[in-house]
Formats: structure tokens, C-alpha cells, sequence
């Protein structure tokens, strides 16, 4: 079989740490070619944009589109209009309506659409998934605190309306909380805090619940210095559940279970190969839902002014 020759779109920080490496990682799939107007990687035929290098760079089937996500819809229609495969980094847009167009697209022309919900694939996910699926869940508490400074530094696309603030990251806790929970949950509350000076919030706090009225709070920071947090601890009648490490690391009773080998973007890009090769598509936007919900029922405090 071919292998599935990748266009990275969008060559910024998850592009070069995370995207790069995955694939090179992957039997059966290749980068091929990089699109950026202000990066590149040597030995790798660039383009300034998506247009440019559907027209004039190699062949291509499919393309990972890692942009901030303001730009993705526009990018993942002309992709598909070109008879390509997409992967589409989380968020998977600015907005829940725009990516539903581009599935029917997708199925249309036996194309691929991978809403790539990285966090999913983290180690500790599935195991904790078949877990609590014996067991009655009292509470979820999450934890998802770090610095943007460290993490999102100079990126001031993450403010602007669209770029999700704090849920940038906020949205991989709610990706793992949506697949290893039976039910499906909803938000209940929200506290919304934005900076002075920016359009998206620096910090969050909700709850949700689920149809049988379990308890769930989560709280997101970007201003976290020091230990960062990714943590989710779960309450159950067979014990406590607990992640840590965004999901590489999973604690319940005296059993720990910890899988470093186990990278989350290689079994992404393991997923994406799939699903081209049949033109499946892989679309969930559950995890978006929630986050829209939050500004939608969200009360909205003011904070200090937040200056990179």
C-alpha cells in the first residue's frame, strides 16, 4: 500500500513539536510538504499558503491543518474541493455550525474528516474508559491549569474572538471527560474571567451534570505558574479514579497505570492512515458543543489586563 503522503498546514509550536515527529513515527504515512507564509522545514518542499501549494507543490493526499482555528474552515472546504483527505487539529473550528458543511462535503466525495481530538489517544484514556464502565461515577473534578506564557507563547490568536482562551487547552479535558463517561453531559454554569484588553477568557469555571444529575466541576487557568495541572479526579462506589499528566498517567486504588511509549499523535496519525484508506470520516464535536455552551450560559467577569 501507498503510504499517505501528509501536507502539514500551519507550521507553528503543535506542528513542529507534535505533528512532525508523529508522523515520522508512523509506518504508512509521510510529510510531504509544509504550508506556512512564515515557517518551514528544511529538506521539505514549502508553500506560502494552501492554495499556492494545492497549485504548484508535489502530490499530495491529505492535509493536516494546524492554523489557528479562525482560518480552518475555509482551508478544510478547499482541501476537500481538491479531492484531499483532512485533519483537523483541536479546535476543530471557530464555531460548532461550520464543521457539519464540511462533513456532508467529505462523505460526499469519500474524503476523510478527522476531528482530531489528541487528548483521546493519551495512554491512560481507554483503560479508565472501561473502568468506570463498571462502576457508578459520584463526581468529576477537573483540574486544567497552566502557564500561557510557556505553552502559547507570542500567540495572540488564542485571545482573539474565536481563539477559545483558556479552552484552547480547557477543550482537552472535555475531549477525554466526553469519552470515558457512559452519559453525555451538558453545562450547567459557567464563570467566564476575560482580561481587560482581550476578547476570549484567561479563566474558567463550570459545572456540567448528566441526565441522572451527576456532579461535575471543572476549573481552567492560564495563569498557572510553577506545577502545571492536568488532572481529572473521578469519585466511584468501586473507589476513586484519577489522571494526571493530561491523561498519560491514570491512578485507581493500588493499580497505576503509566504507558510513556504510548504517544498520543503517532495513534492519531495510526487513526487519520485508517480512515483514509477507507474515506471514512471520524467527526465528534461534543467537546466544542460544551465549550460553546459555556459562553453561551457563561456570567463574564473582567480581570486584569494580560500583556504576553
Amino acid at each position: 500500500m501507498s503510504p499517505l503522503r501528509v501536507a502539514i498546514v500551519g507550521f507553528g509550536k503543535i506542528a513542529r513539536d507534535q505533528h512532525v515527529p508523529a508522523i515520522a513515527a508512523t509506518d504508512g504515512v509521510e510529510l510531504v510538504a509544509v504550508a506556512d507564509p512564515n515557517a518551514s522545514l528544511p529538506g521539505v518542499p514549502h508553500a506560502a499558503t494552501l492554495d499556492q501549494l494545492l497549485r504548484d507543490g508535489p502530490e499530495i493526499d491529505a492535509v493536516s491543518i494546524c492554523t489557528p482555528p479562525q482560518a480552518r474552515q475555509r482551508q478544510a472546504a478547499m482541501a476537500l474541493a481538491a479531492g484531499k483527505h483532512v485533519l483537523l487539529e483541536k479546535p476543530p473550528g471557530a464555531t460548532v455550525a461550520e464543521i457539519m458543511p464540511l462533513q456532508a462535503v467529505a462523505q460526499q466525495s469519500r474524503r476523510t474528516l478527522f476531528t482530531a481530538w489528541h487528548s483521546r489517544f493519551a495512554p491512560a484514556v481507554e483503560p479508565a474508559r472501561q473502568l468506570l464502565a463498571g462502576r457508578k461515577i459520584t463526581s468529576v473534578r477537573i483540574i486544567w491549569k497552566e502557564d500561557v506564557r510557556v505553552w502559547h507563547p507570542g500567540q495572540a490568536w488564542i485571545f482573539e474572538p474565536g481563539g477559545l482562551g483558556v479552552f484552547d487547552p480547557g477543550i482537552n479535558a472535555l475531549s477525554i471527560l466526553t469519552r470515558i463517561l457512559p452519559q453525555s453531559v451538558f453545562v450547567t454554569s459557567a464563570d467566564l474571567a476575560f482580561p481587560a484588553n482581550r476578547d476570549a477568557p484567561i479563566a474558567a469555571s463550570l459545572t456540567l451534570s448528566d441526565a441522572l444529575g451527576l456532579q461535575i466541576t471543572a476549573e481552567f487557568d492560564f495563569r498557572q505558574t510553577g506545577p502545571q495541572s492536568w488532572d481529572i479526579e473521578i469519585e466511584t462506589d468501586g473507589g476513586p479514579i484519577a489522571f494526571s499528566q493530561g491523561g498519560r498517567k491514570l491512578s485507581a486504588g493500588d493499580r497505576q497505570h503509566v504507558d510513556a511509549a504510548k504517544a498520543e499523535y503517532p495513534a492519531l496519525y495510526r487513526r487519520f492512515r485508517e480512515l483514509a484508506a477507507g474515506g471514512e470520516c471520524d467527526v465528534d464535536l461534543g467537546p466544542l458543543q460544551l465549550v460553546a455552551d459555556a459562553f453561551l450560559l457563561g456570567r463574564r467577569r473582567t480581570v486584569e489586563p494580560f500583556e504576553d
